[in-house]
């Protein structure tokens, strides 16, 4: 039932000096392909996988038969690669992911491997339908890493499965997923996905255009964020919904190059920034290499233990914070209690405490200043009892205010009775003394 239009559009970008991209889009198939391995290597690879499978887009019988003839294809093409750089050593290394669908029906065909995309936009929402081939997205997978973290990890290029000379067997995801008229598929290497993410992805989607004006449009995304590699991208619509231009097929980048890859000459490398749609991410801007399982192993383990570390870090720094506003905190506040006085009772005399009355554990947040030697005692019971209280006091010179009032209320001592004179025994009083001696 696919009845449809395409786009394929590739570009070398604003830092390569040569497009290792290949793409395809013909009446049943469609393809990305992201070389990868030495100067002109990556041409070589991308555009043999892109011949090659562009001999596949024709009818199927069913779906299953298309899916299985997608796998053995790609997988024969890794001895193509090998028996090419038997021929031409100077390759040796080389390699190009490969993403692929093919329209059967209402089923699209699905073959991946690598780090190239391939997305579909149904109902306003974007999916990434294909997993990426990389060291970080298995971090990711196992939880080692997040997605965040894996846009900055310094393997971040390394690509762990790819159809190369290196293993004559690659491991091929493939699968087959309905369609339905509306839906948009949209394939495209990392020249677009590690700039463009995929909120711009889906702004351009929802504007509705043909295929060939969004792939501009996405394309155009990819420049302003500085275009670190090749971008390619390959769009195709199932439906009527835009007229189809041409009934012939579409091929980009090296694929296209007829009198075979020419190699340029090597120039530096400028220093472009992402720019605003993928801020300090560098990903695209890494050469892409490929690195066998035993070295993923190794450094998984590595991985683990630097997590590890980090995590131990980040707990003690995270405790260390906070001890440190404990610490902080509490010693603004007994600061502050120590600017508080009040006026209580010690055993049995008035006295200045400062500092409040509450305590923390063992810890008295008061001290006695100053014991005005004025007893309980002496005070009148009313007075007597809001001191046993406490009396608050706003400052100290308000404590020795109240202890002053406190002073002023205690009752004055009575004087002591005169001594009453003893009478004689004749009822006078006696003498104490004869004046001039004896009579």
């Amino acid at each position: 039932m696919f009845v449809g239009s395409s786009a394929a559009i590739s570009h070398t970008g604003k830092v390569r000096s040569n497009n290792q991209d290949s793409g395809y889009a013909g009446s049943n198939l469609f393809v990305v392909a992201d070389g990868m391995g030495g100067h002109a290597g990556g041409d070589v690879a991308s555009s043999v996988a892109v011949n090659t499978l562009q001999e596949l887009d024709h009818t199927y019988p069913s779906p299953e038969d298309a899916e299985a003839t997608l796998r053995e294809t790609i997988a024969a093409t890794a001895g193509d690669l090998i028996h090419l750089v038997g021929r031409r050593p100077e390759l040796a290394g080389l390699g190009t992911t490969v993403s692929a669908i093919a329209m059967v029906d209402d089923y699209a065909v699905i073959a991946h491997i690598g780090d190239s995309r391939i997305y579909l936009w149904r109902d306003g929402a974007l999916t990434q339908i294909t997993t990426d081939h990389t060291f970080v997205q298995r971090l990711v997978d196992s939880g080692r890493i997040t997605p965040e973290e894996a846009r900055y990890h310094p393997r971040r290029s390394v690509l762990m499965r790819v159809l190369g000379d290196m293993d004559p067997d690659p491991e091929i995801d493939t699968f087959i997923m309905p369609t339905r008229p509306g839906d948009r598929w949209l394939l495209c290497s990392d020249g677009l996905s590690g700039v463009v993410d995929e909120a711009h992805i889906q702004k351009a989607l929802k504007l509705g255009l043909p295929p060939g004006r969004t792939a501009d449009i996405l394309l155009k995304y990819a420049l302003d964020g500085g275009a670190p590699d090749n971008v390619t991208i390959v769009m195709v619509d199932v439906g009527g919904q835009h007229p189809l231009v041409s009934g012939t097929a579409t091929i980009v980048g090296s694929a296209s190059n007829p009198q075979g890859i020419k190699v340029p000459a090597v120039t530096g490398r400028a220093l472009l920034s992402t720019g605003w749609l993928h801020p300090n991410r560098h990903a695209a801007n890494e050469p892409t290499h490929f690195e066998p399982e035993p070295e993923y192993l190794e450094e998984l383990i590595e991985e683990d233990r630097r997590r590890a570390r980090r995590r131990r870090i980040g707990v003690i720094a995270v405790l260390v914070l906070i001890a440190a506003a404990i610490a902080g905190g509490f010693a603004v506040f007994y600061n502050w209690t120590q600017t508080r006085y009040y006026v209580g009772a010690d055993d049995d005399t008035v006295v200045i405490y400062q500092g409040i009355q509450q305590s923390i554990g063992p810890l008295q947040l008061s001290s006695v200043h100053d014991d005005t030697e004025i007893v309980l005692a002496d005070l009148p019971a009313y007075q007597r009892a809001r001191v046993e209280f406490t009396i608050p006091a706003r400052s100290l010179s308000d404590a020795e205010a109240i202890v002053d009032r406190l002073r002023d209320a205690v009752p004055e001592p009575e004087p002591s009775p005169l001594p009453t004179p003893v009478p004689s025994p004749s009822g006078a009083p006696t003498p104490s003394s004869t004046p001039g001696g004896e009579g």
